[in-house]
């Protein structure tokens, strides 16, 4: 029986670490669908290349730092200075590791699947318009060292643990730590050229293909099954049907948060903002999915399509050019999740909120800060933007020498 069980928990692990797979291609479907067509390439080749070096930096030392057994100072884990490769246990195959849940390679894989996901944030904020090498430096430094360390204070048993801050599946460890380097990238980046015109006004620059973007949303509401449902760390039937049911639930009160929103706002049917309103919904239910009752998850997803509208507002006000919404979406939608674990669910109470606010500050100002660090000695050496030519042409011509779509540009010639 105690076999049967492991191998179920271990089937399930898997399960869940191929849907988490397929949200790099939801984002990937996402991100070009809402930009121009002319860098379409340009965009798949930086989805393609942050799963593939995100699962060998993680394998490498991205696993070991995320999780160290032990730390220097209670923040810096003490593998830092010894921590290359992976080291199979004794017991790592075996029901006697993980309480049966999973085996030592399945416990990496998921997990590494997740470690990409936050520069998959970044890479929709900064589209159409950062030089790639510089954007790949930033991807190996951010998701080599940055989110491990941030992951190991809470998941690795650290000080934000100990404190007793609460997240489930990543609002703020996963999708915060994204966002926040998205917003300092997008800042020291630039607008798009025509984003914001000389009189104050937004030009609007729409994606050239919608449905692949929704396709994109689907798949990663989708994908977020294996996310949240995987977070369970098990099979467990209770656990992870209510986990499954409280995302779903989020995800579609999320979409309509924001569609009735922007509705009433603008007095159209905005679909871009519908999507972004299931995917807010979702990185808002991802800290206490397995802690909030139906009723609760329907209201913080609402809230979050709520937040999608006004942050994407509140975004162009500041002259900040998000062309997916990436910074809404992940970065307030995160935040607000991880708070929402404080006011509603098992552990709502005053307490609970302060320590969700001190994971949050100090979650923040660290991926702020090294994000900033990175990107400035990147731009004052190889330079973060492309030229203006560049970018009026496309990145797909110049950084990739091809077009997605070759008949197009002939057709414009």
């Amino acid at each position: 029986m105690e076999n049967t069980l492991f191998t179920v928990n271990n089937v399930w692990m898997m399960i869940c670490t191929a849907l988490v797979f397929l949200m790099h291609l939801g984002f990937s479907l996402l991100e070009i669908g809402l930009t121009r067509q002319k860098n379409t390439i340009n965009i798949l080749f930086k989805n393609v290349f942050i799963l593939s070096i995100g699962l060998v930096l993680y394998a490498l030392v991205g696993f070991n730092l995320m999780y160290p057994g032990s730390f220097i100072y209670g923040i810096l884990p003490d593998y830092f200075f010894n921590l290359f490769g992976l080291s199979l246990p004794e017991n790592g195959l075996t029901a006697e590791y993980a309480q049966g849940n999973y085996t030592y390679w399945t416990d990496f894989l998921f997990q590494g699947m997740f470690a990409a996901t936050a520069a998959t944030i970044v890479s929709g904020a900064v589209a159409e318009r950062i030089k790639l090498g510089s954007f790949m430096i930033f991807t190996i430094i951010y998701v080599g060292i940055i989110y491990p360390i941030t992951g190991s204070w809470k998941w690795g048993a650290g000080w934000l643990d100990e404190l007793g801050f609460y997240d489930f599946a990543g609002s703020t460890l996963v999708h915060s730590v994204g966002g926040w380097a998205a917003l300092v990238a997008v800042w020291l980046l630039g607008a798009r050229i025509g984003k914001f015109k000389k009189d104050g006004s937004i030009g609007a620059i729409p994606g050239h293909n919608i449905p692949l973007a929704t396709t994109g949303v689907f798949i990663l509401w989708l994908g977020w099954f294996g996310f949240n449902g995987g977070s369970v760390l098990s099979a467990d039937p209770g656990k992870t049907s209510l986990v499954l049911l409280t995302t779903c639930l989020a995800a579609a009160s999320g979409g309509l948060g924001a569609f009735l929103v922007s509705l009433f706002r603008y007095k159209q049917y905005d679909l871009s903002m519908f999507l972004n309103g299931v995917l807010g919904g979702l990185v808002g239910i991802t800290a206490g999915a397995d802690i909030m009752s139906v009723s609760d998850a329907i209201l913080i997803g609402f809230i979050a399509g709520i937040l999608i509208v006004l942050g994407v507002g509140f975004i162009d006000r500041l002259k900040l050019d998000d062309p997916v919404g990436a910074i809404a979406v992940h970065l307030i939608c995160g935040v607000w999740g991880t708070l929402a674990v404080g006011i509603f669910g098992e552990l709502a109470g005053w307490e609970q909120f302060g320590h969700q606010i001190i994971g949050v500050v100090s979650i923040g100002a660290f991926c702020v800060i090294s994000a900033f660090t990175i990107l400035i000695i990147l731009k004052k050496t190889l330079g973060l933007r492309v030229s203006e030519v560049e970018e009026q042409d496309g990145l797909d011509i110049h950084e990739h020498g091809m077009d997605a779509y070759p008949d197009f540009r002939l057709n414009q010639h």
